[in-house]
Order: C-alpha cells, then structure tokens, then sequence
C-alpha cells in the first residue's frame, strides 16, 4: 500500500515542472484562484437586478449574499483540510464540477430561494484557492515560498475586485443571468485545466477517516503556537478591514457624500492595489521574514484608522486610507498564511484554521462596526477597526515559538 507523498516526492513525481513549467502552473494556478474567489462575492453587486427581475425590493433579496458567505465557511470545514489525505486533482476537478452546475442553476433559477441555495452549493464548492495555495507552498524552493505564496495570493484578491467591479458592469450590460451562466463556463474550464496541470499525488486510502482534518484542528491549534499566531494575527487584520472596508457604502451613499451606489462600487478598484503588493510583501517574507512583514503591515494599518477617519471629512484622505489598507491587509497575509503553511506536517488542516479564523474575525468585526455606525456614525466604525487592530497586535509582542521566521 503506498505511503503519502512528501512535498519533495510530488516535485520528483512531476518532471520537468521545473523553471518555465513550474512558473505556468503557477500562473495557471494564479488565474484559476481569481475565476473561483470571485464566485463567492458574484451576487453582492447584481442584487438590485436580481431584485429587479423578481420583483421585489433590494432590501428584501440582500440577504442572498450572506449565503455566500455561510456556504464559504462550510466549504472551508468541511473540503479544504481533504486537501491533506485525497488526491488534490480529482479534488480540484470535481469540487469545480460541483461549483459550475450551482452557478449555472443559479443563472436559470426562477426565484430568490433557488438563487440562494444555488449560491449556497457554489460558495461552499468554491474552496479550491484553500486547496491550491498549500500545494504551492509545499512544492516552492525554501527561498521563494514567500513570493510563490503571494502570487496565488495576488489572484485571489483580482478576483474579488473583478466579482464587485466587473460583474456589476456585465450585469449592467446583459442581465444578472449571464454573468451568472459566464461564471460557470469560467470555473469549469479553469478548474479542469488546472486540475490536469497537477502534479499527481499518491494518498493511502484510509476509510473512515477523510474528515478526521476537521476533527484534529484543535490539536494541531494547541501544538501550533505560531499557527495560533498567525490565525489571531489576521483575525485582528482582516476584522479591521472588514469593519471599515464594508460600511464604506453607508459612509459614501450618506448625507456627507451623496454618491450613488454605481459611484460608490468603484471604489472597489482600489482594491488592485493588493495585487500590486503582494508579490513585494512575498520577496519580503522571503528575506526579512513572516514577523518583520506582519509589525509592518501592521504599523501601516494603524496609520489608516486615523486616514479614514479624516476621511469622514475629505474623499483625499479616504483615497489614501483605501489603499494603504489594502496594502496592509494582502502584506499581512501572505506573512501569516505562509507561517501557517510551513509551520505543521498537515498543511491543508493548518489552512483552513487560518482562513475560517480570519472569515470568523472579519464576520464578528462587521457586527460590532454595523452597530457601531448605528449609535456613533463613521467615527463608530473607526473605533472599532482600531480595537480589532489593537488586539492583533498583542499577539505580535508574544515571543515567536518553534519558528524561527515567525
């Protein structure tokens, strides 16, 4: 019966993956992480239209894209720490079968509860990028980890701002249905091509046993200081993003600013900053190392919060604010999510603790930073970002654990 493969043995098991080859893997790999992150967030700026074409309010259908993000969670327990025990291209291919069949659903759905179950199928599908990131670091030269890591990195966030940007524009221009039924074509054509390009991986079979990732993760968060860590890290980070980054809207469409919501979405775009920032964040990590990277994301966060607090007052401030904490947010990841990759033997199961205690921080810090607006307006939700900001940060003081780079 064969034995799993070591990081090493799934290079050797590719020849010639090597130099140009490695490089169009990874950016094959790259593209197909932007295609399927912006699944997740593909509803959030077509739901007047989809509203429209149901017939009913706005408010009344917004709740479709917090499924995205439910199904997303889900996905992350349940299919991202499989990554460690099955093959990841049967797993890539199969999982972007799955997220396709639910986007074209979606596109032919004749009410907002087929809509909302089809999202709800696609999101939680829609983990691919959280299978594909390990596999990059695992495969990486030691020395350029950092920058392999950040490349995939780069394509999710394209991702994102291309869903919010693009798809609103498309939607615009041809109706909600096809960018819908576009998304679908996107994610099985990439997904496929990708999970050709895999090198083959050879698991031992061990029945019974493929959701025992999910089961272990709180005792490899015990064993892990420097996981903890970096789980706690970008908690605090993308929970300070998520706070001021999401009641941005509430703040432009408002009395001070007046924008439409059109207006408003574009300053998505600045959003491509953090794909301009983390191949550099990458280098970084690769010569000063993960904790140098975090204290520095870090110190330009806590510029922001006193940036976009001005900018209750001043767009000038809210365009420096926007892109310096992008620029923060992505540093800080590729730091954290390239120590949580190196730092257990279960790479895929470390992932997901990663990436669902940054969803939990980002999720918990959106509550308080609604709430937050409701009593004391904008300067509410720069609080709120500040304290999230505040608590990451105390974990930065504790002395690094087995990791040398952390």
């Amino acid at each position: 019966m064969p034995r799993p493969s070591t990081a090493a043995e799934v290079r050797a098991s590719a020849p010639g993956t090597e130099g140009a080859s490695a490089g169009l893997l990874l950016g094959l790999i790259a593209v197909c992480t932007a295609v399927t992150a912006g699944n997740i967030y593909l509803a959030a700026p077509l739901l007047p239209l989809i509203a429209r074409g149901f017939g009913a309010a706005p408010s009344a259908e917004a709740w479709i894209a917090s499924v995205a993000q439910f199904g997303y969670a889900g996905g992350l327990l349940f299919f991202a720490p499989l990554g460690d025990r099955v093959d990841r291209r049967r797993l890539v291919g199969g999982l972007s079968l799955v997220a396709a069949v639910a986007l074209s659903a979606g596109a032919a759905a004749p009410g907002a509860t087929a809509l909302a179950a089809a999202v709800l199928v696609a999101s939680a599908a829609t983990v691919v990028p959280q299978l594909l990131v390990p596999l990059v670091a695992a495969r990486a030269p030691a020395d350029r980890r950092g920058r392999h890591v950040a490349a995939v990195i780069a394509g999710l966030f394209t991702g994102i701002v291309a869903a919010r940007v693009l798809g609103g524009l498309a939607g615009q221009a041809y109706g909600w249905r096809a960018v819908f039924a576009g998304a679908a074509v996107l994610t099985a054509l990439l997904g496929l091509a990708t999970a050709y390009a895999l090198p083959v991986e050879h698991r031992r079979r061990r029945t019974g046993r493929l959701f025992a990732g999910l089961t272990s993760l709180p005792r490899i968060l015990r064993r892990s200081p420097d996981l903890w860590r970096a789980c706690v890290r970008q908690a605090g980070m993308y929970g300070a993003w998520s706070a001021l980054w999401t009641s941005l809207a509430l703040l432009l469409t408002g009395p001070r600013y007046g924008m439409s919501t059109a207006v408003a979405g574009l300053f998505g775009l600045f959003g491509l900053s953090a794909s301009a920032v983390a191949p550099l964040a990458g280098g970084f990590v690769d010569r000063f190392g993960a904790a140098a990277v975090v204290r520095s994301s870090y110190l330009l966060a806590a510029v922001c919060v006193p940036l976009f607090w001005l900018g209750g007052h001043g767009l000038a401030a809210l365009f420096a604010g926007a892109v310096a904490i992008h620029a923060a947010l992505v540093a800080g990841h590729v730091a954290n999510q390239t120590l949580a990759l190196t730092t257990t033997s279960a790479p895929a199961t470390a992932n997901t603790a990663y990436v669902v205690a940054s969803f939990a921080g980002g999720a918990l810090a959106c509550a308080l930073a609604a709430s937050a607006y409701g009593r004391w307006a904008w300067h509410g939700v720069c609080l709120v970002a500040a304290l999230w900001l505040g608590l990451g940060w105390l974990t930065t003081a504790l002395p690094a654990g087995g990791s040398a780079r952390g």
